[in-house]
């Protein structure tokens, strides 16, 4: 007579994990190391690849622009897949974000160049939003900045790997392998993904597939923002190093290295102080520093000290996750996850006019001019960061959800 078989919960803890480590969070944690394995192998070569394929540093910028075409429709592009599960939708996006990371390995031209990232950049935006959702869908609302943090810090920990392998490889491989294996690695993360839970995300009330609502207006303002002056300057810090100051692959790869150490080394302690402190809080302060970054970037022209700016600009750009958090705090959890992606469209409206107006303005002003004007963007986004407002966390709220 054989025993009835016992369906063994998901979400578990592991021995020795605390509550915090999780099946379905080492499952993620295992994706989310792989394919930010790749983003760091690319990240780090990138540059140098598309300036010796002939691009100009306009070029760069407006190629940057063309390639968030894809986040600038995203709430609609998702609304067609929302029927899925979250699980499928994250694996999908993920495949595709490493077939067109892998094809940028076959470019010679700026058309082909244009096509790949475009490709690469659909599923790379598809992600970001279910990115979060997956792992606020593990996390419960009081440990939500610490769950991100943890995620965070392990893809820090990938990046590092990433561009150290750059490091070690870059005079015995040729930059148009990496950027092969990087994909490679991406298309990895898609399979790993799989592993996860068909019910990951699922809510009692069905998911809109649009939502726009009045009470997320903050949210929408402060993303409007962020894209206004994130893409332009994670486009150009490194190309600034690159074309102005003749940095090679590798000293761009050991200045990402250092980056990606201090993010390990700091990101899990950032998201459990964003839950301690509060969003409108650390959203403030980072915005703050952020302007002081700027200053400096603008002002200084002494290469280490601009490599100094980059580490922590870098580091900066993870209190966003506070963005996220606020929305996992204030919102149902059927609305969450089409929230966050209409904030990943909303972010590109700006994002994406930035880019191509940067790329146009970069000849003409300089990267200085460009710096001045980040600073007062972010100058604006600091009352509107005051003004956020969350409600006191209740448990029993956590369980009726």
């Amino acid at each position: 007579m054989s025993l009835p078989m016992v369906k063994e919960p998901a979400n578990i803890p592991y021995a020795g994990g605390g509550k915090l480590w999780t099946r379905n969070l080492f499952v993620l944690a295992a994706a989310v190391f792989l394919l930010s394995l790749g983003i760091g192998l690319q990240s780090g070569v990138q540059t140098n690849f598309i300036k010796d394929i002939g691009l100009s540093g306009s070029q760069v910028l407006l190629q940057a622009g063309i390639r968030e075409i894809p986040g600038l429709f995203l709430m609609f592009i998702a609304a067609l897949i929302m029927h899925l599960p979250l699980k499928w939708r994250s694996v999908a996006a993920v495949l595709i974000m490493g077939v067109g990371f892998t094809l940028y390995a076959t470019v010679h031209s700026w058309s082909a160049l244009v096509v790949v990232s475009l490709i690469g950049s659909l599923g790379m935006h598809l992600w970001m939003p279910l990115s979060n959702s997956l792992g606020l869908g593990i996390a419960k609302k009081e440990n939500s900045g610490k769950v991100l943090g943890t995620l965070s810090a392990v893809a820090a920990l990938a990046s590092m790997a990433g561009i150290g392998s750059i490091i070690l490889l870059t005079h015995w491989l040729s930059l148009r392998l990496l950027i092969g294996v990087a994909g490679g690695l991406i298309v990895l993360a898609a399979i790993v993904l799989i592993r996860l839970p068909q019910n990951i995300g699922e809510t009692k009330k069905s998911q809109p597939r649009l939502l726009f609502k009045k009470r997320y207006w903050v949210y929408y303002v402060l993303l409007l923002f962020e894209g206004s002056r994130t893409q332009v300057f994670f486009t150009f810090n490194t190309m600034v190093l690159v074309y102005t100051y003749g940095l090679s692959a590798m000293q761009i790869s050991i200045l990402l290295l250092i980056s990606s150490l201090v993010n390990f080394l700091l990101s899990q302690k950032l998201g459990q102080l964003l839950d301690v402190v509060g969003e409108r809080k650390m959203l403030t302060i980072g915005y703050i520093a952020l302007i002081l970054c700027f200053v400096g970037y603008a002002l200084v022209n002494n290469v280490w000290f601009l490599g100094a700016m980059l580490v922590f600009i870098n580091f900066l750009g993870q209190f966003s996750i506070g963005l996220s958090t606020y929305v996992n705090r204030v919102a149902p959890a059927e609305e969450l996850t089409p929230t966050l992606t209409t904030g990943v469209s909303i972010n590109h409206v700006t994002s994406v006019g930035m880019s191509f107006l940067a790329g146009v303005l970069l000849p003409v002003v300089g990267y200085k001019a460009l710096c001045w004007g980040a600073v007062i963007i972010i100058a604006l986004s600091v009352p509107f960061a005051m003004a956020l407002r969350i409600p006191a966390f209740k448990p029993e709220l956590e369980k009726q959800s």
